[in-house]
């Protein structure tokens, strides 16, 4: 995992399965060292249980494969509004997901 920076990044997306870390993982560390950077877990797994885990964790959404760019992109939109006042010049809105 490339070295995170606080204010680097105004939202990432990541799906769950990655190798070495899985989205899951990379989420729970953001939350860890105090980022409230809004991720969007895109995935192929419908599974409800993971998808609790990662609204739990603090997900803005969790969309399942296939993702219609519009659906994305409101998605993306949405996030991007709530960007602008955590501590590391973020801040994370209601979870939804699609």
């Amino acid at each position: 995992m490339a070295e995170y920076t606080p204010g680097s990044f105004d939202c990432l997306i990541t799906d769950v399965s990655m190798p070495g870390r899985s989205g899951l993982d990379l989420l729970q560390h953001l939350r860890s060292i105090g980022s409230s950077m809004p991720v969007i877990i895109v995935t192929a797994d419908p599974n409800p249980t993971t998808r609790s885990r990662a609204m739990r964790g603090g997900a803005y959404a969790y969309l399942t494969k296939p993702v219609s760019s519009d659906a994305l992109f409101r998605h993306l939109q949405s996030a991007l509004r709530h960007v602008g006042s955590g501590p590391d010049g973020d801040e994370q809105g209601k979870p939804s997901d699609d």
